[in-house]
Formats: structure tokens, C-alpha cells, sequence
């Protein structure tokens, strides 16, 4: 009986307590570290949008570290875990290769560094502004504030659309007139209904004729706005063209049929 005590007392003593220390130890200092890492990736120049899956490669490295000494106190043979964890990957890498594949993909994004966190891209038909580049997918917010997650390899398959990485966006508007309006007053309405708040004077704004149909003559106006005053300057034009037309006496022409009738 006091054999067996003295042997729970030798596990308790030179295994389970030196096993919870390092655990317990080896997790603050995990903590630290990251949180040592997330001020530095603060102050480095490296994108916002990037630092979540930085901190998450060197959390799960950590914790990979402290629970290998945790083994080894234990008496467990660590080469021997070593070798069946590679067995163990290669059986895991089979199975989650859609999972690695965004891993990847994570990895090429920062390397690349075709968007930054903040801007306004058009991913695989998704248009939003970006938040984060995680481990395996890419957050963007919807200009309707809905969270879109894309999975990073179809991000880094797919066309890649920046429209914040120039601070500005040309903004086209297309609209129709009469046959019966003078081209040139056309113009002279156009142009006025380009002067709106968000206008940028340089490039200065364009006029021209686009088309000519079987109703009217379509015409198109083209001016440049920073980026974020986009969707801003794109409304108001829309909106004043028409008061503009009212105000040069402009008819907006409409698909129609003349029908005449020979008596």
C-alpha cells in the first residue's frame, strides 16, 4: 500500500505538477508573445489586414512548442510523437487540402499585397470594403454593412478589382436626348449638372456624343471623384441632370413609334 502511495506521489511531484506548470507557463508566455508580435505589427508598415493571420501562425507554433516539453515531461518519447505526427499530416493534409489551400492563399496575399485593409475591392462578383485577412478567408463589408467571408484561394484565383489603390474613380453617366436638342446645348446642361460637391476639377469633367439610336441621340459624361465620394457624385449627377435639362428646355427622349397614316 505505501509502495503504491509513494509511487502516486512520484507522479504527482515529477510529472503532473512540472506538466501543469509548463502548460500553464508555456501559455503565458504564448500571450505575451503575441501580444508582443500585435504591437509590433502595429507600428511596422505591414497592412492591417494582414496581423490576424501573422498572430495566428505564431499562436498555433507556440502552443505546438509548449506542448512538445509538456510531452517530454510526461515520458513521452517525443521522436516516436514526432514521427506519428508526420504520419498524422500527411493523413490530415489529405483531408484538408481545401483548408491548406486557403492557408496558402493566405500567405500569397501578403506577399502580393494586391489590397490593404480599408479598401474597396470587387472580389469573385462580391464588392465591399476590406477588413481582414484571416488564416482562410478574406472578410469584406457590403456598402448594405453585410459580412462577406470568401475562402482566400478563390480570392487569389479570381479577378482582383482595387478601387482605393489610385484614391480615385472615374464616374460615367450615360443619358439620351431629343434629335430636336442642339448638340451643343446638350453639352452646356451636361457640364452643369457636373459641377456637384465631390467633383474633382482635375481631370476635368467630359462631354461627348456615345451613340445615336433610333429615338434619340444617347450622350455621356464622365467625371473624377476620390474614391469614398464615388457613389456620392454618381446621385447627385443623376439627379441633376434632370432639372438642368428641364432648365434648357431638353426634352429626355424615351423609346417611342411614330405612326402616320395616308389618307
Amino acid at each position: 500500500m505505501q509502495l503504491w502511495l509513494d509511487g502516486i506521489l512520484d507522479v504527482l511531484i515529477y510529472r503532473v505538477l512540472p506538466f501543469s506548470l509548463i502548460v500553464l507557463v508555456g501559455v503565458f508566455i504564448t500571450r505575451f508573445i503575441v501580444k508582443l508580435v500585435s504591437k509590433a505589427l502595429e507600428k511596422s508598415k505591414l497592412e492591417k489586414a494582414a496581423h490576424s493571420l501573422i498572430k495566428s501562425l505564431v499562436r498555433a507554433v507556440l502552443y505546438l512548442a509548449v506542448g512538445l516539453i509538456a510531452a517530454s515531461v510526461l515520458g513521452i518519447d517525443i521522436t516516436g510523437v514526432v514521427a506519428l505526427a508526420s504520419v498524422i499530416t500527411v493523413v490530415v493534409t489529405l483531408s484538408v487540402q481545401n483548408l491548406l489551400t486557403n492557408v496558402i492563399g493566405g500567405f500569397i496575399l501578403l506577399y502580393t499585397n494586391p489590397f490593404g485593409s480599408g479598401d474597396y475591392v470587387e472580389i469573385a462578383d462580391e464588392a465591399g470594403t476590406v477588413q481582414e485577412i484571416g488564416m482562410t478567408y478574406t472578410k469584406l463589408v457590403t456598402g448594405d454593412n453585410k459580412l462577406i467571408f470568401i475562402p482566400n484561394s478563390a480570392v487569389t484565383s479570381a479577378n482582383i478589382v482595387n478601387y482605393s489603390d489610385t484614391g480615385s474613380r472615374r464616374v460615367e453617366l450615360k443619358v439620351s436626348a431629343s434629335y430636336d436638342a442642339p448638340t451643343q446645348t446638350v453639352f452646356k446642361a451636361l457640364l452643369e449638372a457636373a459641377k456637384v460637391e465631390g467633383v474633382l476639377a482635375d481631370p476635368a469633367p467630359f462631354v461627348a456624343v456615345n451613340a445615336y439610336n433610333e429615338s434619340d441621340i444617347e450622350y455621356v459624361m464622365r467625371v473624377w471623384a476620390a474614391t469614398g465620394d464615388y457613389w456620392k457624385v454618381y446621385y447627385a449627377m443623376n439627379e441633376k441632370v434632370r432639372y438642368v435639362f428641364e432648365e434648357h428646355g431638353i426634352e429626355m427622349s424615351y423609346p417611342h413609334l411614330n405612326v402616320h397614316l395616308d389618307k
